[in-house]
This record gives structure tokens, C-alpha cells and sequence, in this order.
């Protein structure tokens, strides 16, 4: 069975953009593959954090992919298998400054720094992330990675490191993790249709996951369709493309194709439209949160569970970190 590895990071609550971008292909794809999946706690100190908050986040995480349908046994706290850290130094030691320096997202995230007295809070850490990444996906030699086109670089940087390990210790041992492209929706930010739905950009630019039926319903009524910046002939406006894309999402095509047909012969009403697609997101939504409260109500037990999991994930980074060890020459843990 092919090897699958993808993560992400303990920001908070889950949003529609994080569901329909990655969470919802992962748990498809568990039927398919051997599936890794991890909350990166490690990547998340990258930026100024909470000691207090990153535990909370980390564990709220864990909690919303389980309710969302991520099987137990194929989830692992990244904190809970130290070969990550430990891969990561080996192949900072094969990967290029130069290399690092190019990647967009530390150049990005270090303007985000610079506003106020923050520049100072620029780490190291945030530079040599993505070596990390590469470690997270190597130390379980993944066949594939399901990415976005806008995560390719990322991927790309892993490979290279691979490639590059192989070349300086004369042995073809990792393989070459290969993108599995998904189809991933654009949402847009309900308050503001010319950015993407992001939680950076505050609590009107996403909507919650797990939130109340009622705010879903707020987000979505005031949500904007016509900025005032569209022209005549320009076609269909940001906002109300945005709000169609949320329906194909949440799977209601016949609705999808009715309201078009409106919007298409000009008698679309946009409350017609709003209401179409709040009942949607909640119709999608409140299952997962009716988990999530199974869940919480089992705390002790789901966290045990969890840490038994990343034990058990533990032992094929265990087994790559004693290979590693022996190839590139370092003792090994035991005689």
C-alpha cells in the first residue's frame, strides 16, 4: 500500500478553506492509501506563540480532524515523535542556504514581522522550516503528498533534499515523494470576496467549522456580493462567484444549477442565493460538531488514544532514523 504524509498546523479552529482544501481529501484518501497525518506542533513555534495556547490548539486540532472523520490510528502529534527533529538536522546539513533562501513563505511571513517592534522576533526557526517539512516527509519515506499547486515549492524543496542525500551518501534510499494534486475550491472571505478566506485576517474572513449554526447563517447574509467596483459586462461579480463555489462544495449541484439558471436569465435574488447556501453549511456542518461534542465529552480517553497512535506511528520513524544513522555514518542508539 502507498505511503500518503500530510500535516497541518495547530492555528486554532478549523475553517470551510482548511475542510475543503485538505481535510476533507484526507479522509477520503484513508480508504486508498497508508495515511499519515500530522498536527505539526514544532512548525508552529516558528512564529511568537503561548506555551499555554500552543498545547490548547494543539489538542483542539487533534479533536476537530477526529470529528471531521480522521481515523485514530492513522493521526500523530508531530512533538510526539522526535525522528522529526532529529531528520530535520541531518538534512539541514545536505540542504542549501541558498535553497532556503528563496522560499516564498519565509520572505512572506517575515514582512508579516516587520509591522510595529516585531522584527526582532524573526527566528532562525522560521528559516529553516522548511527542512523540517522535508524531514516530516522523508523520516516516513511517503510516496505522495496531496498538495495544492501553491504548495508545490514546498514540495519540490523535499525532493531536492532527497536527491541530493542519496547523491552525497552513494545510496538510492529515499524515494522521491511525488505531488497528488486535489481539486481545491478558492473560497474567498466572505467579508472581503478579493481575498482568500483566511483566519489572519480576523473572525469576518472565515467561517468556523464548528460554529454555531446561527453565525453561519449571520456570515452568510452579510456576506458581500457586489463590491461597487464591478463594470457593466464584466460578468459575475467575486462575491457572488464565492457563494455559488460554496454550494458546488458543499455538494448541492441541482441548487447550484437552479440559482445559475437565475443568475443566468437575471431574476437571481441574492437572498435567494444566501439562504441556499447557509442551509448548506450548516446542513454540512453541525454533524461534525455534534462529534465533536462526543468527543470532548470523552476527553481522557481520545487523548490516550492519540498518544498511543503517535506511539505506534513512532516505530516507521524509529526504523528510517536507525538506517539514516548507519548511512551517514553517526553511532548507533543501541549496540
Amino acid at each position: 500500500m502507498k505511503r500518503i504524509l500530510s500535516c497541518i498546523q495547530p492555528t486554532g479552529d478549523l475553517h470551510l478553506g482548511n475542510y475543503f482544501g485538505a481535510v476533507k481529501n484526507w479522509v477520503r484518501l484513508q480508504a486508498e492509501y497508508q495515511c499519515f497525518y500530522g498536527v505539526v506542533d514544532n512548525h508552529s513555534m516558528t512564529m511568537p506563540y503561548q506555551a499555554a495556547k500552543l498545547r490548547e490548539n494543539t489538542w483542539k486540532m487533534v479533536f476537530q480532524l477526529l470529528a471531521c472523520g480522521i481515523e485514530p490510528n492513522n493521526l500523530f502529534v508531530q512533538s510526539l515523535v522526535p525522528e522529526h527533529t532529529e531528520l530535520s538536522w541531518i538534512l539541514s546539513c545536505v540542504c542549501s542556504f541558498g535553497e532556503l533562501s528563496r522560499m516564498t513563505q519565509f520572505k512572506d511571513k517575515t514582512e508579516q514581522l516587520k509591522t510595529g517592534d516585531k522584527e526582532a522576533a524573526i527566528s532562525s526557526g522560521l528559516f529553516m522550516y522548511p527542512v523540517l517539512q522535508a524531514a516530516d516527509i522523508l523520516v516516513y519515506r511517503a510516496d505522495y503528498v496531496p498538495v495544492g499547486k501553491d504548495q508545490e515549492q514546498h514540495l519540490e524543496l523535499s525532493r531536492n533534499i532527497a536527491a541530493r542525500f542519496n547523491t552525497q551518501f552513494a545510496k538510492e534510499y529515499f524515494v522521491h515523494p511525488e505531488p497528488l494534486f486535489t481539486e481545491i475550491p478558492k473560497l474567498l472571505s466572505p467579508a472581503d470576496p478579493t481575498k482568500k478566506m483566511s483566519k489572519s485576517l480576523g473572525e469576518k474572513h472565515y467561517i468556523n467549522l464548528f460554529g454555531d449554526a446561527e453565525r453561519i447563517r449571520k456570515q452568510i447574509r452579510s456576506a458581500v456580493t457586489d463590491t461597487g467596483l464591478e463594470t457593466a459586462g464584466s460578468g459575475m461579480s467575486a462575491g457572488v462567484k464565492n457563494l455559488f463555489e460554496l454550494l458546488v462544495a458543499c455538494g448541492k449541484h441541482d441548487a447550484h444549477a437552479a440559482l445559475k439558471m437565475d443568475y443566468d436569465t437575471g431574476s437571481l435574488k441574492y437572498k435567494d442565493l444566501k439562504e441556499t447556501v447557509a442551509e448548506a453549511l450548516v446542513e454540512l456542518t453541525q454533524p461534525f460538531k455534534a462529534k465533536l461534542e462526543a468527543l470532548n465529552a470523552d476527553k481522557k480517553n481520545v487523548k490516550a488514544q492519540i498518544i498511543e497512535s503517535s506511539a505506534e506511528i513512532r516505530k516507521t520513524a524509529q526504523q528510517t532514523m536507525m538506517e539514516v544513522r548507519a548511512i551517514t555514518g553517526l553511532l548507533p542508539l543501541r549496540p
